[in-house]
């Protein structure tokens, strides 16, 4: 109820746009994550098959962050939006009504460009209308996003019992629920002029030399953020023999942020900087993996699960509050876009290495993937700790990109 409560001081924009999140990521989780045994199991497709359909998914949507970030600043966020939530509808679609790979490599590619469209757009107006309110605009953003992550899996587990087609035209008609509501509601702002090219835009962002060593500080936070995916959900059924623990990974962490989120933040956002904080909560993160490294058993895993999600609480809303603050609020959309390519690329090769831990810890050194993570959240740190002593990140955030809501013009 605190949580509802708190949505209501927030615009309808904001509003519509955690609700949003929250049918984003449920609509996600309750397919992808079934989509592998589906196309082996249900398709008869080969492993190697697979790995393509599901690695052009992923590169569509990692490689074009910087496209739907540069759309929402040119475009207006509003559109982008709502383009990448109807090509996410049309991708699972395909999902649901195609078995030839031609099909399914066609869907992948819509749902991976959505995604890279409507990411850095949602990020970019929440910055912008959120203003002074931005952290705790983020806090809930993460709140809703977490409990879609964990709803999701539940009700495609459920859905799975009729059959796969069943639970894809279910996602996709979330989304096209979502695009008619945003369609309907979401209100339409002008998008300012950056001055120059898209090509000048890059060149302006990724000539940002703090901004740039601050995307590559938070591989840490990325590469560990996606070990409640892979590492903590396989200790969790590697410590109890039950293939259903992983699910009280994504339990314990919608709990920790319905209770807790709003209070970290709003608690934190006084007492220091954001990088300060930032740099606590990848610490906090890190020491999360020593528990299980110790002693591989269930209490230590959720434990372990627990803290890593109290860090992300820690440091994620100042992560993303932090990120318009670098440049001119015409390139909001464009930093977002920007930020997740590049840390989205170096956390992909910190999940190589976990990887890699992982099936070295086969032999004998069951501690290495977890004591690999512990490594990265401290190494992250140290970055953004060396960076906030430098002076190159944001003192504050950054001042609002549009004028408050009633003086701005709509299109």
């Amino acid at each position: 109820m605190r949580t509802w409560h708190e949505m209501r001081r927030f615009p309808l924009a904001v509003r519509l746009l955690l609700v949003n999140q929250l049918g984003v990521n449920t609509g996600f989780y309750l397919l992808i994550p079934y989509l592998a045994t589906h196309l082996t199991e249900n398709l008869g497709l080969s492993a190697a098959v697979v790995g393509i359909v599901l690695g052009v998914r992923n590169l569509s949507q990692q490689g074009l962050f910087i496209i739907g970030g540069s759309a929402s600043d040119r475009l207006g966020a509003r559109g982008v939006i709502i383009a990448g939530c109807a090509l996410r509808t049309l991708g699972f679609a395909l999902f649901a009504l195609g078995d030839g790979l031609a099909v399914l490599l066609a869907a992948s590619v819509l749902s991976g460009v959505a995604g890279a469209l409507f990411n850095p757009a949602v990020r970019a107006y929440l910055a912008q209308e959120a203003g002074e309110n931005r952290a705790e605009a983020f806090a809930l953003f993460n709140v809703f996003a977490t409990t879609g992550a964990l709803l999701g899996p539940l009700l495609g587990s459920v859905l799975l019992l009729v059959d796969f087609r069943t639970s894809a035209l279910t996602a996709a008609g979330i989304f096209a629920v979502l695009t008619v509501a945003q369609a309907l509601v979401l209100p339409a702002r002008k998008a300012a002029p950056s001055g120059g090219g898209v090509l000048g835009d890059w060149r302006e962002v990724l000539g940002n030399r703090a901004f740039l060593a601050f995307a590559l500080a938070m591989v840490g936070m990325f590469t560990l953020e996606n070990q409640l995916y892979l590492l903590l959900p396989t200790g969790a059924r590697e410590a109890t023999g039950w293939d259903g623990a992983a699910g009280l990974v994504f339990l314990v962490g919608t709990v920790a942020n319905l209770t807790l989120q709003l209070r970290i933040t709003r608690s934190l956002k006084t007492r220091g900087s954001r990088g300060r904080w930032i740099a606590v909560g990848l610490v906090v993160m890190g020491l999360a993996f020593l528990p299980p490294a110790f002693d591989p058993g269930a209490v230590p895993v959720l434990a372990g699960a627990l803290l890593l999600y109290v860090g992300i609480m820690v440091a994620q809303p100042f992560v993303m509050e932090l990120i318009p603050g670098f440049g001119r609020p015409e390139l909001t959309g464009t930093y977002f876009g920007i930020f997740y390519v590049v840390s989205g690329i170096a956390a992909a090769l910190g999940n190589t290495a976990v990887g890699w831990a992982m099936d070295a810890g086969q032999h004998g050194t069951a501690w290495l993937p977890w004591v690999c993570c512990a490594l990265f959240g401290l190494s992250s740190a140290l970055g953004v700790a060396w960076l906030h002593r430098l002076g190159a990140l944001p003192v504050s955030p950054a001042p609002d990109a549009t004028a408050p809501a009633g003086e701005r013009s709509k299109v």
